[in-house]
């Protein structure tokens, strides 16, 4: 008899220092899919949906497709949405009986305005209704916080090895593989996840160029063959959300008998401990980075500037002015920053129109201490509606709205302003707005790494900006930490890094 499986995804990687609440609204703006229109949506997509949809083609399952919702990183997801969320996913089940397997596109951060472990909250909900014989597959990001409570939820539990991203669609076939051989009677999984007494890690995760990621991932496949594991993840961590279980992990997945998993897990958690303050970028000041940009950047071969403490991947606001306005006063020719997110911007350049010249007060409307507006006078070069496909190595294929949008000239930089806020990884952003990136010199980006996946490619050089301020900053110390365990590395003097925590 054919196999049912079902599958769902909610994703959030909840920064708790923001402001702004992630409800409904927010999953609407980027992805709340129900039912069939998921195929539409993920089919022939780098992601974990589209990965979840080829296995079952692979292994002749009937997929049970229920909701998919995703939105940008911002503060705790309230309670409406986590509940409108996890309610269609149970009456999934509850109307369509309880399938033979699951398959999860979770974060690993998302955390609630009730529940601090998102994740774990949805996974006991599920667990009540099918038990604990029904196989859960789950997939993470790479910046999973990952608790004790989801490992023990899980069957299978594996995370991305790439940042960026660019493994999504590998890692659901890699969690869909696993399930099938659960299916099959022929392995019984189980999960184990140690974490260290520290913040950050890992180099934030990085696999662009030679570092403790790859070392680490590749002394994961070393013990993965020693052991006899089923699967070994390593975990960078999110470090701005301020929960007890903050921080980096491994995840080993091993049959139930096996104990070589306990071993090989703190193998990998030491890893994690030893090499915590090896950092493949420096950050430099915005200054810096423009002197950098003048002497680079070419056309055909632009110098890349990104904004890391200001970058709406990792649940930063996307409207601070610092950079932007350092640019401006250095009255850079050939430059194009992209996106600013200001929808009262949006709205002004509407009003007035295509060629319009106005004057307008940029960015810096959510917390002015990251930086003031910028009166700013400018042209309206073009106006458009915001939706787009990503082409580049991440999320290939998959669309973005950006709401409203207007590109804004001020000086010799156009401004991409839009409605909605998100990252830039892709030349997309530019492109879909009529900014050809190769005619530009520089390019400035509300990014922090993904954006090399697709831009690097192309650039003279980069350079990454944090001045220090900002609430996705790596200056850890100017963040108030008041739930997260202690002590914590680099919070914290910390005696002992080889105790668990």
């Amino acid at each position: 008899m054919t196999k049912r499986v079902l599958i769902a995804g909610f994703k959030h990687e909840t920064n708790t220092f923001s402001k702004l609440p992630t409800d409904l609204d927010a999953y609407r703006k980027r992805a709340l899919h129900f039912g069939e229109d998921i195929r539409a949506a993920y089919s022939g997509t780098n992601t974990e949906i589209a990965g979840f949809l080829d296995a079952c083609e692979k292994y002749g399952w009937e997929p049970v497709l229920s909701v998919v919702a995703d939105a940008t990183p911002s503060g705790r997801v309230t309670r409406e949405a986590f509940d409108t969320v996890s309610g269609h996913i149970l009456r999934t089940i509850e109307e369509g009986g309880v399938p033979d397997a699951i398959l999860l596109q979770l974060h690993g951060a998302m955390v609630t305005e009730h529940h601090d472990d998102g994740e774990s909250a949805l996974l006991s909900l599920i667990r009540e209704r099918v038990g604990r014989d029904v196989p859960i597959g789950v997939t993470h990001d790479l910046h999973a916080n990952v608790t004790d409570l989801t490992a023990e939820l899980s069957d299978v539990l594996v995370s991305y090895r790439t940042y960026p991203h660019i493994d999504m669609h590998e890692t659901a076939m890699r969690c869909a593989e696993l399930t099938a051989r659960m299916l099959n009677g022929e392995i019984d999984p189980f999960v184990t996840v140690l974490r260290g007494p520290q913040l950050d890690g890992v180099d934030h995760g990085r696999t662009t160029a030679p570092g403790p990621m790859r070392d680490i991932l590749a002394l994961a496949d070393q013990l993965t063959r020693e052991h006899g594991l089923l699967s070994a993840s390593v975990n960078a961590g999110f470090p701005w959300a301020d929960v007890g279980y903050v921080g980096p992990s491994v995840i080993v997945v091993a049959n139930r008998d096996n104990r070589g998993a306990e071993i090989a897990a703190d193998a990998l958690r030491a890893e994690l401990w030893r090499t915590r303050e090896v950092m493949t970028i420096a950050p430099v000041a915005a200054s810096q980075a423009i002197a950098e940009a003048r002497e680079t950047g070419r056309i055909g071969a632009p110098f890349v500037i990104a904004d890391f403490a200001d970058n709406p991947g990792g649940g930063g606001y996307g409207d601070a002015t610092g950079l932007l306005r350092a640019m401006i006063e250095a009255e850079l020719k050939d430059a194009a920053l992209s996106a600013l997110f200001d929808p009262e911007s949006v709205a002004a350049c509407e009003a007035a129109g295509e060629g319009a010249d106005i004057e307008l007060q940029l960015g810096g409307k959510l917390e002015p201490s990251l930086g003031a507006p910028i009166a700013a006078k400018g042209q309206v070069i073009a106006l458009y509606e915001g939706k787009f496909r990503l082409e580049g190595p991440m999320s290939t294929g998959l669309a973005l709205d950006l709401g409203p949008v207007a590109v804004f000239r001020v000086g010799g930089i156009d401004i991409v302003l839009a409605s909605n806020r998100a990252q830039n990884y892709d030349r997309q952003f530019f492109s879909a707005f009529g900014i050809d990136p190769l005619e530009k010199q520089v390019l400035a980006l509300k990014s922090a790494q993904h954006f090399r996946a697709d831009y690097a490619p192309i650039a003279s050089g980069i350079a990454v900006v944090d001045e220090g301020g900002g609430i996705t900053s790596h200056n850890f110390s100017a963040l108030d930490y008041k739930h997260a365990r202690r002590p914590l590395w680099p919070l914290d003097d910390v005696a002992d890094g080889a105790a668990r925590s």
